[in-house]
This record gives structure tokens, sequence and C-alpha cells, in this order.
């Protein structure tokens, strides 16, 4: 069995031993999309919630910082850089996620947190709006560090 498994030899899920591989900088960006109307994109700025795009933004940087605590077997990792960029767009909203650290793994699940708890919390903010709001394209846009080296979609 591999030595990257999320199984032990009987089966069992565990957490990956990571104690033996170095610290490295290691850095990842995620993409989410939040398709809203036209209509309800034109009137954010009077949102009875308040608005979505800021709260989104910390409600991300939260998500990235307690991902452990979320993902099953997922290394909690001192996280150096969090941050979510919001971009208002004619279908939606674009939401890209970064996260970096100098760990013994990768940071691809606190970006991809981070851009899906952003997505989540601009539909909870305005649902009220409009309730076929989607959330889609969820990915990993890029990696960097560590041993299988960089990514990029």
């Amino acid at each position: 069995m591999s030595d990257l498994s999320h199984f032990d030899a009987a089966g069992r899920p565990r957490m990956v031993d990571v104690s033996g591989k170095p610290e490295t900088r290691r850095s990842a960006r995620a993409h989410a999309f939040v398709r809203i109307a036209p209509e309800v994109l034109s009137r954010l700025p009077e949102n009875p919630k308040g608005n979505p795009l800021e709260i989104a933004r910390i409600a991300g940087i939260l998500a990235a910082k307690r991902t452990a605590e979320l993902i099953p077997l997922c290394h909690p990792l001192p996280l150096s850089h969090a941050d979510v960029e919001v971009t208002v767009e004619t279908e939606g909203i674009k939401v890209v996620a970064s996260a970096a650290t100098n760990a013994q793994t990768g940071v691809e699940m606190e970006a991809l947190t981070a851009a899906a708890v952003a997505a989540l919390t601009i539909y909870d903010m305005t649902k009220a709006l409009d309730k076929s709001i989607e959330i889609q394209q969820l990915h990993l846009l890029e990696k960097t560090g560590g041993k299988s080296g960089d990514f990029r979609r």
C-alpha cells in the first residue's frame, strides 16, 4: 500500500504520516463561481443582509484556517497567508481563494474550502433576493511546492 494512502494495512482510514517529509513553501489557488441573475446583481448594494462580498471574503479566510476541523484526515496547517478575492461579473460572482504555508503537506484543501465557503456565504446573503442562485465550477486553479511539483489548470 502507498505511503500516501489514507488507509492502513487493514483498510481502516488514517491520517497520512508526513513527519518524514521536508517542510517547503506551498501555495494553492482555487476558484468557484456563483451564478446570479443580472437583476439580482444590480441590487447587491441594497442587499437587506449587508455587503455579501466582504462577508464572503472574511468567511472564506476563516474557513481556510479551520479546514482540518471540517475535512476528516486533513492535516492542520500553520497558514502564512489566506485570502479571497470576489469579482462581480455579468453572470455572477467569481471567487478566487489563495492559501500558503511552509509545511510538510500542501494547502489545496484550504484554498478549496475557502472558495467553497465564500461561495456559500454569497448564496446565504443573497438567497432572499433569488432562490435560483447556483454555485458552480469549484476547482483547483494551481498549486506549488511539494514532491509532486507545481500544477496549473
